[in-house]
C-alpha cells in the first residue's frame, strides 16, 4: 500500500527512494502491474524446460486469509538458464491452485512438461502435475529433506549432518549416492531412528 511504501523503497533504492510522491507510488504500480500482466500472458510455445523447481512461498504482509500464498515454478531450458516460469495465487499449496497454474501455462503454450520436477512432500502439485503434464518425473526436494532430517537430530549434531547428506544428492553417480545413503541411514539408526525414517521413507524419489 501506498503507506507502506516509504519504508519498502528506502530498502530498494536507497535513502532518495522515500522522496516519492503518492502520485509517482500510484503510476509505478500501474506500470508494474501492467508488466506483471504481459508477463502472465506471454508465449510458451517455444519454450522447452527440462526441469521444474516448485514451492509455495507464504507471506505476512497484505494478506486477508493467512492460509494465502504464492505458488512459484521456476524452470531450466535446455541450456541450463533458469528462468521464472510461474507465479500464482494460491490457496495453501492445494491440488486445485497448482492446477490451475500449470493449466495457464498450458493454454499459453508450453504444450510439453518437464522431464522432471523437484518439489516438497505437498500432495497438492504431484495430484496437479499427474493431471497436467503425466509425463513427468517426480523427485523429492532435498533442500527441504534436509531441513525435515535435522529437525529429529540435537543442533549439535547439524554440521556433520549436512554434510553426510550432501555426500549423497552430491555424489557423481546413483551407486555412489546409494553408498553414502546406506552410510547414514547405519551411523545414525540406532540414535536417530527417527531421522533415519524420515530419510528413508522417500528414497525412491529422492
Amino acid at each position: 500500500s501506498r503507506g507502506d511504501s516509504a519504508e519498502a523503497l528506502e530498502a530498494l533504492l536507497g535513502p532518495d527512494g522515500p522522496g516519492l510522491s503518492a502520485s509517482t507510488i500510484s503510476r509505478l504500480k500501474e506500470t508494474w502491474q501492467g508488466e506483471l500482466k504481459a508477463w502472465k500472458h506471454r508465449d510458451l510455445s517455444t519454450k522447452r524446460y527440462v526441469y521444474f523447481w516448485v514451492d509455495g512461498i507464504y507471506f505476512e504482509a497484505r494478506l486477508e486469509e493467512a492460509k494465502q500464498c504464492m505458488l512459484v515454478i521456476m524452470g531450466s531450458v535446455v541450456t541450463g538458464k533458469k528462468e521464472l516460469l510461474g507465479l500464482w495465487d494460491g490457496y495453501r499449496e492445494s491440488q486445485q491452485s497448482w492446477q490451475e497454474l500449470l493449466l495457464d501455462l498450458k493454454q499459453h503454450g508450453l504444450g510439453q512438461g518437464p522431464s522432471l520436477a523437484i518439489g516438497d512432500g505437498g500432495l497438492g502439485f504431484w495430484k496437479a502435475m499427474r493431471q497436467v503434464y503425466g509425463e513427468t518425473r517426480r523427485q523429492r526436494c532435498w533442500v527441504h529433506k534436509t531441513a525435515n532430517v535435522l529437525n529429529y537430530l540435537p543442533k549439535g549434531k547439524h554440521p556433520q549432518a549436512k554434510q553426510h547428506l550432501q555426500n549423497i544428492w552430491m555424489a557423481a553417480n546413483q551407486k555412489e549416492a546409494e553408498k553414502a545413503f546406506d552410510y547414514f541411514v547405519s551411523a545414525s539408526g540406532a540414535k536417530y531412528p527417527k531421522a533415519v525414517e524420515c530419510l528413508s521413507k522417500d528414497r525412491d524419489v529422492l
